[in-house]
């Protein structure tokens, strides 16, 4: 299946809907979905994130990048990600205000035993040390799957990223590439 590519185009709320009946549909073949730069509706988030829940939603790619999201947009997203964990491999929500609320939401769905995300893009979020620390304990409770973490363009210091550096550097954990300067 080729990727769906809806780019730059500020979707509606009935646009939202068709989108998240193809992510329910039985079953559904849409395994790449690219919203990135078109400001999202909330009623329309909620719609796609409720796509996300069903189990017949296979889709294993989600760029959302620059779409307005919050941080109880991150709490409703987690919450879609932890009903449905196992297929998401891909997640970008850079360009967002997502914020270390956001983030420490999403940390609940990385803590899962079924998540398998291997890529997780978190740029110019607005995010703070106290991500690093949410990241760190989700990350030591489910060390195998996330290889790739972009942090970039976020007020993170050196002190602030020290253990996510040292969980790159242990062959614990399949952290191979963390970017945040």
């Amino acid at each position: 299946m080729s990727p769906c590519r809806l780019t730059f185009c500020g979707l509606s709320h009935t646009h939202c809907e068709v989108v998240a009946s193809a992510l329910k549909s039985n079953p559904s073949h849409l395994e790449e979905l690219d919203l990135s730069y078109g400001c999202l509706p909330q009623s329309g988030l909620k719609l796609l994130f409720a796509g996300l829940q069903s189990p017949n939603c296979r889709l294993q790619s989600l760029r959302l990048i620059n779409c307005s999201l919050s941080a109880s947009s991150g709490a409703h997203l987690a919450s879609a990600l932890k009903s449905n964990p196992s297929s998401m491999k891909h997640l970008d929500l850079s360009s967002n205000r997502l914020q270390d609320a956001g983030v420490e939401q999403l940390c609940g769905f990385l803590q899962s035993p079924d998540c398998k995300l291997q890529t997780l893009r978190l740029r110019n979020c607005s995010l703070t040390g106290f991500s690093c620390l949410s990241l760190v304990s989700a990350l030591g409770s489910n060390p195998s799957h996330l290889a790739e973490l972009d942090l970039v363009d976020n007020r993170l210091t050196d002190p602030d990223v020290e253990q996510l550096c040292d969980l790159a550097a242990s062959s614990d954990f399949r952290l191979e590439t963390l970017k945040w300067k």
